[in-house]
């Protein structure tokens, strides 16, 4: 592949946005008839490398090529025209539509001034059957097949425009593995015709099945690009998440440092899963024990801390509480049993922009009280100030916007929330992503404190070392699926990156 040119190259691509070097001296290059996968962490660039190429976004600096000749694009109508296509992970198609029209919407056949309806399903049927080896009913509306089918009716759109790259973002994310399967021969067929594909994927597994090449990102720099069979899994891994082995520093776990023994069972979930979502899996909490969650982006953390809160509804398995009764379904459930969730989107799913410090604070509690039995004022006033001076929140006033408070200071007021429902177990998603290393240290020694009083806590972070610094136990997600549980001395750096990396022994 290295005697051939690429179709594609990016070179020296920086983008800025305020505040934030997005990109910095990023390369890229892509081989006609190869499968490319981009890796990295959440926050490495990935997604606004590809915005850059397909003209969602303007480079500050770089250039692209496209065989050999510069090219600019400045929207997807453009980026398409270059013989540049994309297939997102949702779906962009019109799902009311035929799979025909869905084709060729933009570029259908015309005579007269009308549209050639037979003629297009023809040359529906044909390119599906010759270039993917599906033989569907065009004429049926897109929502009535599944989204294995939609994602490859999406690759034929991009065909029908004579693509030349071929973007698959995520495109595994929704199938199962007979559809995941599928789509992969379709990729290896579109290969030996020459196509080149840029595969955007979480799951390690499926990068070394069907990738020729690995560009890793990190931080929005350019960390290297790797034949596939030349690019161990531990180092992939290393490389994403920037630790080398070698020089790793140990940590003692939460239980060496405290000498905290394993009270009662709390929680216990056995084969407990959701179909496309995460596979089934068996974890048990204890009173006053720190659980971590290792795994890269993706492996399924924050999908099976959904489930424990019911926020997501298991099909799968059992969940129960010690001395309950029945299985937990709803997040309602979940409260009662004196379980609280701080979700990673603290944005999203956890901070109202628009009410108090004091306001937020109080949410949860009244949430349990219901909403007719009203917390008074003052009531609400001294548990806020109490909490305020506990978590040491700044600025220590309770009726400030919680909008106007660093990310740092927001993460607090959410674990206030919680706290003051006092609950049996407590979820944290990535708790301390976004705030400065002040603020995570006094969240890990809040964590450290809350299980010595006895809190039982399940403690999910991208930061390895975070990880292994607060966790009694610890157990590894890979692509969806729990692959190990550890503690004790095998609680190192080394032996959570191997798990994470998977493939390999050692």
């Amino acid at each position: 592949m290295e005697s051939m040119e690429p179709i594609l190259h990016m070179s020296g691509i920086h983008k800025t946005f305020p505040g934030v070097k997005a990109l910095k001296n990023v390369n890229f290059r892509l081989f006609p008839g190869e499968v490319h996968a981009l890796m990295g962490e959440n926050g490495a660039g990935k997604s606004t490398l590809i915005k850059v190429l397909t003209g969602v976004y303007a480079a500050d600096q770089g250039l692209v090529e496209m065989a050999g000749a510069p090219i600019r694009v400045h929207s997807p109508q453009e980026a398409q025209l270059a013989g540049i296509s994309t297939v997102y992970q949702e779906i962009n198609l019109c799902p009311n539509l035929s799979v025909a029209e869905n084709i060729y919407i933009g570029h259908e056949p015309y005579r007269f001034g009308r549209v050639r309806w037979k003629e297009m399903n023809r040359n529906a049927e044909r390119l599906l059957k010759e270039r993917l080896h599906l033989d569907i009913d065009v004429t049926r509306p897109l929502e009535s097949y599944s989204v294995a089918v939609q994602q490859l009716i999406a690759i034929a759109r991009a065909l029908s425009i004579s693509a030349k790259v071929l973007i698959l973002d995520e495109p595994t994310s929704s199938l199962d593995q007979s559809e995941v399967r599928q789509l992969f021969a379709i990729m290896r067929k579109l290969k030996e015709q020459g196509l080149a594909i840029l595969f955007v994927t979480h799951f390690l597994d499926q990068v070394y099945e069907i990738s020729d090449r690995i560009t890793i990102l990190r931080g929005g720099e350019f960390m290297g690009e790797y034949l596939v069979n030349e690019l161990p899994r531990i180092e992939l891994v290393s490389k994403m998440i920037g630790k080398e082995l070698e020089m790793l520093e140990e940590f003692p776990s939460s239980a060496e440092a405290s000498g905290r023994p394993a009270g009662q069972l709390l929680l216990n979930a056995a084969g407990l899963g959701k179909q496309g979502s995460i596979e089934p899996f068996d974890l048990q909490i204890h009173q006053g024990e720190i659980v971590g969650l290792a795994g890269l982006l993706g492996s399924g953390r924050t999908e099976l801390a959904r489930l424990l809160f019911g926020a997501d509804r298991h099909d799968q398995g059992s969940l129960q509480m010690a001395g309950s009764g029945g299985s937990i379904h709803s997040p309602r459930q979940a409260i009662d049993e004196g379980i609280a969730f701080c979700s990673e989107n603290r944005k999203k799913e956890g901070i109202i922009d628009d009410l108090t410090v004091r306001e937020n604070i109080v949410l949860a509690l009244q949430a349990a009280k219901g909403w007719f039995r009203a917390i008074p004022r003052k009531c609400q006033e001294e548990i806020a100030e109490e909490y305020i001076r506990l978590l040491n929140i700044h600025p220590s006033d309770s009726e400030q916007l919680i909008r106007n408070l660093s990310g740092g200071n927001q993460q607090k007021v959410l674990l206030a929330r919680w706290l003051v429902t006092e609950p049996k177990l407590l979820i944290l998603d990535e708790p301390t992503r976004g705030i400065d290393i002040g603020a995570k240290t006094e969240i890990q020694k809040l964590v450290l404190t809350l299980a010595e009083k006895g809190m039982s806590v399940l403690f999910i972070s991208s930061e390895l070392e975070e990880v292994l610094r607060v966790s009694d136990r610890i157990a590894v997600l890979r692509d969806r699926r729990k692959v190990k549980e550890m503690s004790g001395a095998e609680m190192n750096q080394q032996q959570v990156m191997q798990a994470i990396a998977g493939g390999e022994k050692g």
